[in-house]
């Protein structure tokens, strides 16, 4: 049987709801976090309840570790286990400042070892593509809406912007005469983040073609949908993968494939990683460091073809 938040033992819920309010007012959480790391303690909460245990104060070590066992019996990923043992150990933590526990059972609880996976990108020949077919695509339709795939395009790929930092740019976000956008990241908070000329003048095409689909709800939302209203991440992902589709040899990404993309060029061309860390918006320059990585391969298999002593 499978119990909801709502059937969860009482301390254990009440435990719940005091994480989640301390998430959202004390951290400042983004909701879509808070969602998932309610979602993680939900499941674990649920297991420890069909196990006996009612409260936070009673979970153990060896309690935290069969279910993750669990998780991965039933075929959790080994970043998926890794997030999990996360959020319970932020959990316990927490609560163990808050006095709802006397000792934290997770300060023993590891995460599975992950190895960094290198991400599949584009080179700069297929980026080019891409655009040249959003372009071509574009002229062949009537309406508004492929002059706002080229925009959304462009503005994925030029400023290296996450898809759900795209569909929250409103019209002002734009600052032209500095060629800069006012990007709300991650963790509500907020940057400016260059863009090139490409990008301009297709944002100022579709900017021309907008009132076309513009109804009294569209707002100051800079991307819509084909109704009218702010543009979904979804319609993002689909309008990625078809044009990409066109792109001979360039692998199957989504929005994000763009923004590792517009980081490894970066690099590539001379840029400083702490620019490119500052640019997409992470926390942590280990984030960035990544993509260090994708270019160093690079080198190394020119390197491989055409060194005469390779």
């Amino acid at each position: 049987m499978v119990i909801g938040e709502g059937e969860l033992p009482a301390d254990l819920r009440r435990a719940l709801d005091g994480y989640r309010s301390h998430l959202a007012g004390e951290r400042h959480v983004s909701p879509n976090t808070v969602r998932a790391y309610v979602g993680d303690l939900t499941e674990l909460f649920e297991h420890l309840g069909h196990r006996g245990v009612t409260s936070p104060a009673d979970v153990t070590i060896t309690d935290l570790r069969g279910w993750l066992a669990a998780q991965q019996r039933g075929g959790a990923s080994r970043g998926t286990l890794g997030r999990r043992a996360s959020t319970v150990r932020g959990f316990f933590a927490w609560a163990r400042r808050d006095g709802l526990i006397a000792t934290d059972p997770s300060l023993r609880l590891a995460s599975p070892k992950i190895a960094r996976m290198l991400p599949a990108t584009l080179d700069q020949a297929q980026a080019a593509a891409l655009m040249d077919e959003a372009r071509l695509c574009a002229a062949e339709q009537p309406g508004p809406l492929g002059a706002r795939d080229v925009a959304v395009l462009e503005m994925l790929y030029g400023s290296g912007l996450r898809v759900s930092e795209l569909c929250g740019l409103d019209t002002e976000s734009l600052d032209r005469d500095r060629r800069l956008v006012l990007v709300h990241g991650k963790g509500d908070k907020d940057r400016m983040v260059p863009t090139g000329g490409p990008a301009l003048e297709a944002v100022d095409r579709w900017l021309i073609r907008r009132p076309e689909i513009a109804t009294a709800t569209s707002g100051r939302a800079l991307f819509l949908g084909a109704r009218g209203g702010r543009i979904d991440p979804r319609v993002v992902r689909r309008l990625v993968h078809r044009h990409l589709g066109l792109v001979t040899g360039a692998p199957d990404l989504g929005p994000h494939g763009l923004r590792h993309a517009m980081a490894t060029h970066l690099l590539e061309g001379g840029a400083d990683l702490r620019s490119v860390q500052e640019m997409l918006g992470h926390a942590s320059l280990a984030t960035t460091q990544i993509y260090t990585h994708v270019t160093a391969d690079r080198l190394q298999q020119a390197f491989r073809q055409a060194h005469p002593r390779a």
